[in-house]
């Protein structure tokens, strides 16, 4: 039996796309094997690791538990896209500078919702910053270098030091 697809039109990292795609094909995956995006990953395909973060419209979503027929007419952005546009670099260089990744698996996951937060533009302690990434694991750092990362460069941006 062949599984029946539908017809989606979305933009990706402000490129217009338009693909055939099965209705039960997972968002990450589309991305992953129909986009050649890699940059998301698939962890624990449940949106518990956070590993394949990507934003739909503006919010933070989990790839894995979104379908990619309803980003139908939806504005995605993945981490190529974030990476691109430079509005990470700072964040990405200070995850560099403190250490803050090891094997890289959940780093897309994490900088993508540290960017969220410092989309607020409001000052964090370290705690609200746990706080705010604690639905991204990771098996590597120990979460210490990822904290200081973010706010590191929340503290510059909120000086005015960056972006």
């Amino acid at each position: 039996m062949d599984e029946e697809t539908l017809t989606i039109e979305l933009t990706v990292n402000g490129e217009r796309v338009k693909r055939a795609v099965a209705v039960r094909q997972h968002l990450v995956d589309f991305l992953r094997t129909e986009l050649g995006l890699t940059g998301s990953h698939l962890g624990c395909e449940h949106g518990i690791c956070g590993a394949c973060t990507v934003r739909v419209d503006g919010a933070v979503v989990r790839g894995c538990l979104m379908l990619a027929v309803q980003a139908d007419g939806a504005a995605v952005e993945t981490i190529e896209g974030l990476t691109e546009s430079g509005e990470i670099a700072d964040l990405q260089e200070t995850f560099v500078t403190r250490n803050a990744l090891q094997c890289g698996y959940c780093t897309p996951g994490m900088l993508l919702t540290a960017a969220e937060l410092l989309r607020k533009a409001k000052p964090a302690s370290r705690d609200d910053i746990r706080a705010f990434l604690s639905g991204n694991y990771c098996r590597c750092t120990g979460y210490h270098a990822i904290v200081d990362a973010v706010e590191t460069t929340l503290k510059q941006r909120l000086e005015g030091g960056n972006r």
